[in-house]
């Protein structure tokens, strides 16, 4: 398993592969010095860069976040929300073909492993605010940020 570290405009990421697979993506306070980087890791640190200049929409790196196959169920429904975009709790229930679900994909939602790339920060309450989101809100808004402003500039 390879670790690494990432600063970025949200804070540092902790990169975590296996095998040239992405499990794990995600906020930390702490971290510590790590070896040279991977082709594979280096490829992920170019990506979220040029995310956070809002230059890249669509992530393209192997990934295999652990969870339970219903996590695993919401976190690839996550993944087709565009860019820019955001759907509600409920929309993700329906669409999985559970529409009760709203606080089983929100629990999902929250242990995802692989923030950003699968954007759990596209989905929000069905009223329209931010809803829930594992680092704070003031970090899921920075991300809606980051999309809303790059869909802007692109008009």
């Amino acid at each position: 398993m390879e670790k690494s570290y990432h600063k970025s405009l949200i804070g540092v990421l902790e990169i975590t592969c296996k095998n040239n697979e992405l499990i794990s993506l995600k906020l930390v306070d702490n971290f510590e010095k790590t070896g040279r980087d991977n082709d594979f890791i280096k490829n992920i640190k170019a990506q979220l860069d040029e995310y956070f200049l809002g230059k890249r929409q669509k992530f393209e790196i192997r990934l295999n976040p652990i969870g339970t196959s219903f996590q695993k169920l919401v976190w690839k429904e996550l993944e087709k929300i565009p860019y820019g975009t955001a759907k509600s709790y409920s929309e993700i229930a329906k669409n999985i073909g559970n529409p009760n679900s709203q606080r089983a994909v929100g629990n999902a939602c929250n242990k995802n492993p692989i923030m950003i790339v699968i954007p759990c920060h596209r989905v929000i309450a069905k009223n329209g605010n931010l809803g829930g989101f594992a680092h704070g809100s003031v970090v899921k808004q920075k991300l809606v940020d980051i999309e809303h402003a790059s869909n802007s500039a692109e008009i």
